[in-house]
This record gives structure tokens, C-alpha cells and sequence, in this order.
């Protein structure tokens, strides 16, 4: 074809646009073409773009000669996998640790290091199981965190740094841990004994639970690829909810027919999605931080500002104390309220006020569009926060139980301007509950 009577420039133009596979395939023709098709800058566009590697090192983070040598280390070493689910897996990786090193850097020393092919080969063994591909290729990647034996920022408790995360209802707190395999087999071993079950061959795995011993628990059905939550009736009977529609499960495969997705693929990478887009973040309370699943955004975050005052709500799911057998209140739901001031003051008819201070609120709950419940009364949680222009915002949750997945909280509250004047502030929040478990 007279490829070698061609420049390189033209050449390298050329590689860059083709695959790794036949640019390594070129390297085969000649050795004036292997000298081309060798071009470090080529193979660090690869390792760029599938790998996100922005130097050259080998699956264990070694340093390599080259891009190519490293980009042939991770062909070698995840060569029994599709490589589609490699670059996935390693993408939903990368993602949740780049967004964790700039908002939440106290985490990254729990992560651990991704589990060699003999210790996932182990694992299956101890327990008799089989892996999802999927998770398989995750596992290989981070073996989910390892709590430290002391705090990390010398304020913070290791029980907050699940990079799951979580919610605190009045005296309930949860924040989700992904479990290490070798925690996943003593875990699941526990339970299966716990439920009476324990000389059976495992179908289903604790994958993460709350380090706060608060009975939230994930379970990965390794047949299905299916992945549960516990209910409040987990001990019980075993009752679970599962966390990812069936048909994205199996929806996708490649040529030859390996499944490229399981629910556990796909919750990491929602739940990565969420960090990354602001949708759920780091909150702090008091001096301690940790990722919080209360959303703050729209359409699942609610906002409304009535005369200078804030008021914005978000709702979550809380599975561990929902009871499917109770058809009055099979789903419990928590809601966050948050208040601010903003920073010109209270202003009603002309008139500014520098703080105004919270007396009374009216809610009305609908299940289905069905009123269940009216609370009508003075201060939140016993409380009548002040709030002046600047301060954090005042912040609340509370729970309701519902006999049905949708809902809508609707309502005011009643503020007291200066120390003179009533009025009220209300607002609405008519949009309903949508959940993703966690």
C-alpha cells in the first residue's frame, strides 16, 4: 500500500485514529512500521481515554517503561474479562475517587487496594458462590474500605466515613460502608446463621452495611446479579427490597453474551453520578463531616423563598424501618428541613428585620394524594430556631410512615419578625417522593 514511503507526521495521524488492537496489529508488518506504531504519544492517547491513566503504571499502580508497556500490563492482567467492562468499571472507580480526593479526602486511606484474582477465587470457593462478572471486576479494582482502628482527622468518627453514606433521624444514624470480601464472608456467614440458615450453599451476600450497627444492610443476589436492601423484617423472614429495576440488570451483554452490568455496577455508578452532579454531598454537623443522602437539588430537593426567609426539603427512603407486612405503614420516608435568612434581613410591607424566629408549623402528608396525616402545632422537634442573616442554616429531620411508595408534604410555618410582628411563610412542596435505594 506504500505505507512506508509516507512521513511520519501523516502516520501518526493516521494511528491515533485507529484502535489499540490494530495499531499493535500494524506493529506486525514491518519493523519501519513497528518503530511508528510504537510512538509512546499514541499509546498514552490510549491509556488516557480507556484508562484515564495520566502516567504510565501497571493494574497495581507500579510505574511502567512506557504508556505501551503499561497499556499492554492491564490488557495482560484483565485479560479474562470483556475489556468494555473493564474501562466501566475502572471509570466508576476513578470518578467516585477523584471526587472523594476533593471533597472528601479524609476516606481515601480506607479505601483498599483492589483484590487479586486468588483472593476472589478464594472467596467464591469459602462461600461456594460465583461473583457477577460485574462485581467481580469492581472487586478487582478496590476491596471496599477497611475501618481505621483510630479517627483519620482526629475529629471525625470512623463510623462516618462510609463512602455510601447516609442519615441521622433524631437518635438513628446510618452511614454505609462497601465491605471488604474477607468482612463479606464473615458477615454473610453470621447472617445466614442469624436466619437459620447456615449449612446452606449462599445466594445472596452481604455487600455494605452501616459501621453504626443501625441494621442497613445490602445484599447482592450472585445468581440474579440482583441487588437487595434490608427491610425491618430482614431478621425475621429474610425481606428485602430490591435497589435497581430487573430490566437494567440484564438488559446488557457483549458479542458473546458476558453480562456487562449487574445492580451493584449500577448503584456505584449512580451513587457517582449523585456525588459528582451535587445531587447529594459532604454536609457537616457540629465538627463532624460525612456524605449525606439528603438531596440538595431540584427536582428532588424543594425550595421556596417568602420574604427573605429559605426554606428548602428533601426526603429519603429509609428501608431499614419499613415493614412490608403492615399495610398502614409499610414505607417509612425521613425528610430534612432547612431554614436561612437571607443576607438582607426579614423585609415585610417596607419594613427589614434582622432576624425573625420560627413559632409555629402546619403540615399536611398525602399518601397516593391521600391525606394521612395533619400535624398542627408550635416549634419543630421541640425547638424555635432564630435565624439572622449570614448563619448556617437551621436544619431538621423528622420521619413519616406511609402505606405507599409516593407521597407529598404540603405546608407553612409561622415566624415571628423582629419581636413585634406575626406573619406566615409558606410553602409547597407538591412534588412526589422518587427514591433510588441506599
Amino acid at each position: 500500500m506504500g505505507l512506508e514511503k509516507m512521513d511520519g507526521l501523516s502516520m501518526h495521524v493516521i494511528l491515533s485514529k485507529l484502535a489499540p488492537v490494530d495499531v499493535a496489529s500494524f506493529c506486525c508488518v514491518s519493523k519501519r512500521l513497528r518503530v511508528w506504531a510504537s510512538d509512546d504519544s499514541i499509546w498514552a492517547q490510549f491509556c488516557s481515554g480507556e484508562l484515564n491513566l495520566s502516567s504510565p503504571i501497571d493494574p497495581n499502580g507500579n510505574p511502567t517503561a512506557s504508556f505501551k508497556a503499561a497499556y499492554h500490563a492491564w490488557r495482560d492482567g484483565f485479560a479474562m474479562y470483556p475489556w468494555a467492562l473493564v474501562i466501566r468499571a475502572k471509570s466508576c472507580w476513578s470518578k467516585l475517587k477523584a471526587w472523594l480526593s476533593v471533597n472528601f479526602p479524609e476516606v481515601l486511606p480506607t479505601l483498599r487496594r483492589g483484590a487479586s484474582e486468588d483472593e476472589i477465587r478464594r472467596f467464591e470457593k469459602s462461600l461456594k458462590i460465583e461473583l457477577p462478572l460485574p462485581t467481580r471486576v469492581l472487586y478487582r479494582f478496590c476491596d471496599g474500605q477497611e475501618l481505621p482502628d483510630e479517627d483519620l482527622s482526629g475529629s471525625l468518627p470512623s463510623s462516618l466515613l462510609g463512602i455510601i453514606g447516609g442519615y441521622s433521624i433524631y437518635d438513628h444514624l446510618v452511614n454505609v460502608f462497601l465491605l471488604p470480601l474477607s468482612q463479606v464472608m464473615h458477615e454473610t456467614r453470621d447472617y445466614m446463621r442469624l436466619i437459620g440458615l447456615g449449612g446452606r450453599p449462599c445466594e445472596c451476600i452481604l455487600v455494605a452495611a452501616s459501621a453504626t450497627y443501625s441494621e442497613k444492610s445490602f445484599f447482592l443476589n450472585c445468581i440474579s446479579g440482583q441487588l437487595f436492601v434490608g427491610t425491618r423484617n430482614l431478621v425475621k423472614d429474610g425481606e428485602m427490597l430490591p435497589c435497581v429495576p430487573d430490566a437494567l440488570i440484564s438488559s446488557v451483554h457483549d458479542q458473546k453474551g458476558s453480562q456487562q452490568q449487574d445492580a451493584m455496577l449500577l448503584w456505584l455508578e449512580e451513587h457517582g453520578r449523585r456525588l459528582q452532579d451535587g445531587i447529594i454531598g459532604v454536609r457537616q454537623e457540629r465538627k463532624f463531616r460525612s456524605i449525606n443522602l439528603f438531596p440538595e437539588k431540584a427536582p428532588i430537593c424543594s425550595s421556596a423563598v417568602t420574604n427573605g426567609v429559605k426554606v428548602r426539603s428533601s426526603a429519603v427512603f429509609v428501608p431499614e424501618f419499613s415493614n412490608l407486612q403492615d399495610e398502614s405503614d409499610k414505607f417509612m420516608f425521613a425528610y430534612s428541613i432547612r431554614l436561612s435568612l437571607s443576607p438582607d434581613g426579614c423585609i415585610i410591607n417596607g419594613m427589614t428585620f434582622s432576624s425573625c424566629q420560627l413559632y409555629w408549623r402546619h403540615w399536611i402528608i398525602r399518601a397516593n394524594d391521600v391525606v394521612v396525616a395533619d400535624p398542627n402545632g408550635e416549634a419543630v422537634i421541640g425547638k424555635y430556631p432564630l435565624l439572622r442573616p449570614g448563619e448556617e442554616e437551621f436544619v431538621y429531620e423528622s420521619w413519616t410512615t406511609l402505606q405507599a411508595s409516593w407521597g407529598s408534604i404540603e405546608g407553612s410555618f409561622t415566624f415571628v419578625p423582629g419581636r413585634y410582628l406575626l406573619f406566615f411563610i409558606s410553602f409547597f412542596l407538591s412534588q412526589g417522593t422518587q427514591y433510588f435505594m441506599k
